[in-house]
């Protein structure tokens, strides 16, 4: 034991078994909404999804390389295709599809959305870019 419950407990929250109950692509509205077994509904916005798209094109490789990616105020999700039980490929209308959302990333995603957002506003700000294509 390493005595560091706070690790362990981040530990189990990531290796906590998540799945959808329902998965609506509302196009119009560029909204993903999902429903998972714990009972909590989350709605992304498409541009909060493409800018946290788990790819390596935005991500990196470590969090250190994360990319900010400016200019997707108006995109919309073109389709959906699942990746065998355990995630979802979103395609862009901006054509981006190499991110792969493992269905414990949109829980993530939709825990710590106002976080993440946030960051996301702040890192644009500080980097002198923009929402807007």
């Amino acid at each position: 034991m390493n005595g560091n419950a706070a690790g362990t407990e981040d530990a189990n929250r990531f290796a906590t078994k998540v799945w959808p109950t329902e998965i609506k692509l509302h196009k119009a509205e560029k909204i993903l909404e999902v429903a998972f077994d714990t009972g909590e509904t989350f709605k992304y916005p498409a541009e909060y999804l493409r800018v946290e798209s788990p790819s390596a094109e935005v991500q990196g490789h470590s969090p250190s390389q994360k990319k900010t990616v400016p200019g997707r105020r108006h995109v919309g999700i073109m389709n959906l295709e699942t990746v065998g039980n355990y995630a979802v490929r979103i395609v862009f209308d901006d054509l981006h599809d190499s991110g792969i959302f493992s269905w414990a990333y949109l829980y993530e995603l939709g825990t710590d959305q106002e976080a993440r957002w946030a960051n996301y506003l702040a890192a644009l700000s500080a980097q002198g870019l923009s929402r807007d294509p």
